[in-house]
């Protein structure tokens, strides 16, 4: 895996306490960095704290919640004394068709994978504004491209909404040497996924079209993401990078 030294900087994973989020966690404690572990289950963001090696701390609040994002940062900050990179990992996939799906399951995907991507960085923006610079990075989808997935509309909306923030974010926080950029995964094996890995039809129909021939585990995205937070990326930003085994190719 990739490795870098971080030490002396803080991280804020939001979405920590399992799959993607605990990886990458566990990839920033071994880099060396302090780790701000979020999420919104107790439970989960302690064990991840738990096999992490250097500093850390738990930090519980629902992110899609603007309020409770910045009671975390001005914790964080007043624990660490600052905030170098974010991770915006937190997300929720809710299935139903567009004519079934409720107002509740599409405004959480709204808010869980957008509204709080925003929530955090505006935050953490000006913390790094303050600090003279930083990076953040949005765990986003290859279905925020052009890949559709079956009656997933709240969810494909909000990682193309994403994608489109991230761009945004980039351009303007570039004034103050904060880069933003987003990474991209296709099906990845978590808990999240499992029911989709059930479906051994729809797999085998899936594996099809990736290159690689297998699909991704959670330990293939924290390279980038780390890669992203160095020193060795200074000069990217605005970019929305896949992940996927080759199935998207832009």
């Amino acid at each position: 895996m990739f490795s870098v030294n971080l030490s002396g900087r803080v991280v804020l994973v939001t979405g920590a306490g399992r799959g993607i989020g605990r990886a990458i966690a566990q990839g920033f404690s071994d880099s060396g960095a302090t780790v701000a572990v979020n999420d919104v289950d107790r439970t989960t963001a302690t064990m991840t704290a738990g096999i992490l090696h250097g500093d850390s701390g738990v930090y519980v609040a629902d992110v899609s919640d603007s309020a409770a994002v910045q009671g975390m940062m001005n914790k964080i900050l007043a624990d660490f004394g600052r905030v170098d990179m974010v991770i915006n990992n937190a997300g929720v996939e809710p299935r139903a068709s567009i004519l079934d799906m409720s107002d509740e399951d599409w405004n959480s995907a709204i808010n869980v994978n957008l509204s709080a991507a925003f929530y955090t960085s505006r935050a953490a923006g000006r913390i790094m504004k303050e600090q003279g610079g930083g990076a953040i990075v949005n765990i986003a989808s290859i279905a925020g491209h052009n890949i559709p997935i079956a009656l997933r509309s709240g969810y494909v909306a909000s990682k193309a909404g994403l994608v489109g923030f991230t761009r945004e974010c980039a351009r303007e926080f570039a004034a103050y040497n904060i880069r933003v950029n987003a990474v991209c995964p296709g099906v990845i094996e978590t808990e999240m996924t499992a029911y989709l890995r059930e479906n051994t039809a729809q797999m085998a129909k899936w594996l099809e079209d990736i290159p690689q021939k297998r699909l991704g585990i959670p330990e293939d995205i924290v390279g980038l993401v780390l890669f992203l937070c160095s020193d060795a990326a200074r000069y990217l930003t605005g970019q929305a990078i896949n992940v996927d085994g080759g199935k998207v190719m832009l």
